[in-house]
């Protein structure tokens, strides 16, 4: 993916794809990249490090 512009017929205004979402880890004091989101269905997700996935477990 890129992020150029999409040209849409005519009128219309261009749209630019969404890029890469960054999550933090929400351990206090941490803040490092996020790669495990944890969530029941149709609830916001809670992101959590590789280190303090385990917390994460606590929202399922």
């Amino acid at each position: 993916m890129s992020d150029e512009l999409i040209r849409l017929p005519d009128a219309m205004e261009p749209v630019t794809r969404p890029g890469i979402q960054h999550h933090r880890c929400e351990h206090p004091g941490c803040g490092k990249n996020a790669g495990w989101g944890f969530a029941k269905p149709r609830q916001t997700p809670h992101w959590f490090c590789f280190e303090h996935r385990a917390e994460g477990e606590l929202f399922l």
